[in-house]
């Protein structure tokens, strides 16, 4: 709770206190369900592509509808930044506005590729230490090595779990900042 309540204030200032619920709520569910793939028999929703991009298109959506609220049309300013050259302004404006647009590709991509990446090369490990286990006393042996990987790619994956919440609900932070403050 602490940690995502400084993690709020300190990218969205005294504003983000309106939005420490929706960060919270957002990392928690994240870490949830990511946790919960990691014991045999549950499912990883955040390993599917449905689920993250659903999750990554509310946060823009909501970003753009803070942003209008807060600055109404100036709002769209963002995508006009201050001091370019009338020559090349068409051309940088298209550039951040494709920027922005690219935001919920990446925000929901990152976070499905890596806990679909991090549950096949599991399954791969895990497959090799079962059909090792199936040649013999000499496979047994042999799938010692397999078997340790499979551990330790766990425990990295445990700590994969936690960090794509984290990224999740700071680039959340940080794009809700450019809502809030469009000319930083």
């Amino acid at each position: 709770y602490e940690f995502v309540h400084n993690m709020v204030r300190q990218v969205l200032g005294h504003e983000g206190k309106k939005f420490f619920p929706l960060v919270f709520s957002l990392f928690s569910f994240v870490l949830v369900a990511n946790m919960l793939g990691m014991f045999p028999y549950f499912f990883t929703v955040t390993s599917h592509v449905v689920v993250t991009a659903a999750l990554a298109v509310f946060v823009v959506g909501l970003v753009v509808v803070v942003g209008i609220a807060k600055h109404g049309l100036g709002w769209f300013k963002l995508f006009v930044p201050h001091g370019v050259p009338l020559a090349i302004l068409p051309f940088i404006s298209l550039i951040e506005i494709i920027s922005f647009f690219s935001r919920p590709i990446i925000l929901g991509l990152r976070l499905f590729g890596n806990m679909l990446a991090g549950h096949i090369v599991l399954k791969v490990f895990a497959g090799f230490v079962v059909s090792l286990g199936a040649l013999g006393l000499g496979g047994i042996v042999g799938a010692a090595a397999p078997l340790a990987m499979a551990v330790a790619l766990t425990a990295l994956e445990f700590l994969v779990a936690f960090l794509q919440a984290f990224v999740f609900a700071i680039l959340t932070c940080v794009y809700l900042n450019d809502a809030l403050h469009p000319g930083h």
